[in-house]
């Protein structure tokens, strides 16, 4: 990249940095003392400010850098992230949003201690929330570390470390002073700002091929060296019977996974009632859909305009596809056009990895002052403690970040998100939906649900072609690789299931008809919500 690029990015970024600390310094004025404003900004949002906030929180890195890579090198095979990631919002919006505002305070094991015991509870669901926010957080990371590798022109580890320092440090300084409230704007200003850029780049690729979309995918499938099998399923995931149990595995945690993240739960906390958190899920899907429709132009016009090789020079992931495609559109490399064109969509994806870091660390920090502090210490505490725990779990959550973003700093950061909804979806889901519609469910049968689906996600992934065995895993020089799937939500996401089911079956503990009553009026109508 030329020093024009670097500059005028660097710039841009610098302007939003500037912007965003400005609305945390503001916010961090007002009063911050209290739970309820720290994690839900005192649950005064409107409809339409959560829903893009949540757009905000939802269109991550993997969304704009990941997935257009993913399409760019592998045609159709790549769009199931783009559906996958879409679809997952019809099971938010008809099975968890309002019964979550409805029943819960702050996190996930709000709604499931409600009718159990808290403790075991508690402590079980913070820690999976913690897992799931880190993994997630991991891919932001890496998108950041690769970003600035282009940016800069500087492929050297040390770029790449100093930046993921740098957006973690930033992340905390977010969290630690401005909370809920700061987090959500920040959020709001990223979406529109997202939106904004990938409508343009999408409008301008269309104008290229004069708005033929068959000429797109014709033009990319030839360019990619694979002819038509660019445009038909198996490019990446029909090789083998492998690759496609593994596709069946990523349809499965994509779908289900964005029910159980923590940071998307905790969103519907952030507005008055049950019904404005569906009307939050209404907004949120009408923005999301039109960007992840547009990732699918993006991805065919970098295969189309940038080409899978030169995409794959820049970055083996295909995490950079994005901003090489919007310096094609400008014009190339030492124009004018392509130089701002460039600047702008770095600047867009930086700020795209702060909101959303901001948002997980928040989460994160909420579970282990809320759920896990609050169970492993006395009750005889002061309300301010828990806020300040918080901020110190923001610390140690981002330091955890930044310490495996630097080591998984060449992977796909779709791919890695992907890891992120399966763990959600084997270890949160089951407990979920279980406490919201079971009427025998236990508090053992809680907790194993929790670890019927965490531990086995974990090991899985452990033992996976992803951290050993193959050139492209983690730790290449061993061998360790005993599950042949990347992904591991077809096994673990059942397990998470049947451990709820066997745990509460086997439970000596007889489930609470008074309580479970009080929780089913209560997720139905909002009787008795915070």
């Amino acid at each position: 990249m030329t020093r024009d690029h670097q500059t005028l990015a660097l710039l841009l970024f610098s302007a939003f940095v500037a912007v965003t600390l400005g609305i945390t310094t503001w916010v961090s004025r007002r009063r911050q003392g209290s739970a309820e404003e720290f994690y839900t900004g005192g649950r005064l949002f409107s409809p339409m400010e959560n829903g893009f906030a949540i757009a905000g929180d939802y269109m991550s890195a993997a969304s704009f850098l990941g997935i257009s890579g993913l399409i760019a090198l592998y045609g159709y095979d790549g769009m199931l992230y783009s559906v996958g990631f879409l679809v997952a919002w019809l099971v938010v919006l008809f099975l968890v949003a309002e019964l979550v505002r409805n029943c819960g305070r702050f996190t996930l094991a709000d709604v499931v201690a409600a009718r159990m015991r808290e403790r075991p509870v508690r402590i079980a669901a913070g820690t999976s929330s913690v897992t799931v926010s880190v993994l997630y957080l991991v891919a932001q990371m890496v998108g950041a570390g690769s970003l600035v590798a282009l940016l800069l022109g500087r492929t050297g580890e040390a770029a790449q470390a100093w930046t993921v320092i740098g957006v973690g440090a930033l992340m905390v300084v977010y969290v630690s002073l401005g909370g809920m409230r700061a987090t959500t704007w920040i959020q709001i200003v990223k979406a529109v700002l997202l939106l904004g850029g990938t409508i343009a780049l999408t409008v301008l690729v269309l104008l290229r091929f004069h708005g033929d979309v068959d000429r797109l995918l014709l033009t990319a499938a030839e360019r990619s060296g694979h002819g038509e099998a660019f445009l038909a399923p198996g490019l990446k995931y029909g090789g083998d019977w492998t690759a496609r149990f593994d596709f069946i595995s990523l349809g499965l945690a994509l779908v289900l996974g964005t029910a159980g993240l923590p940071h998307i739960l905790s969103r519907f906390y952030t507005v008055p009632t049950a019904r404005a958190a569906r009307r939050s899920v209404v907004w949120s899907i009408g923005l999301i859909g039109g960007f992840y429709l547009m990732t699918i132009v993006l991805g065919f016009g970098a295969a189309a305009l940038v080409g899978p090789k030169a995409v794959r020079g820049s970055n083996a992931a295909g995490n950079t596809a994005v901003p090489l495609l919007a310096l094609d559109l400008g014009g190339g490399t030492g124009t004018t056009g392509g130089t701002v064109l460039f600047a702008v969509v770095a600047a867009i994806a930086f700020a795209t990895i702060l909101a959303v870091v901001a948002g997980i660390t928040l989460a994160s920090s909420a579970s282990v002052a809320h759920d896990l502090y609050a169970s492993l210490r006395s009750r005889r505490r002061k309300p301010r403690s828990e806020v300040t725990v918080a901020r110190v779990a923001a610390v140690g959550t981002g330091m955890v970040a930044i310490a495996l973003g630097l080591l998984a700093r060449d992977l796909n950061v779709a791919f890695l998100v992907g890891l992120a909804f399966a763990v959600a979806a084997s270890a949160n889901l089951p407990v979920l939906l279980y406490s919201l519609f079971w009427r025998g469910f236990t508090t053992r049968g809680a907790v194993w649900a929790v670890y019927g689906g965490l531990v086995p996600a974990v090991v899985l992934v452990l033992l996976s072609p992803v951290v050993s065995g193959s050139p492209a895993s983690l730790f290449p020089g061993v061998d360790f690789q005993y599950f042949p799937l990347e992904n591991p939500g077809l096994v673990s996401i059942p397990l998470g299931f049947l451990a709820g089911w066997l745990g509460t079956v086997t439970s000596a503990e007889l489930p609470d008809a008074a309580k479970h009553a009080e929780t089913e009026v209560r997720s139905l109508t909002g009787a008795g919500a915070v």
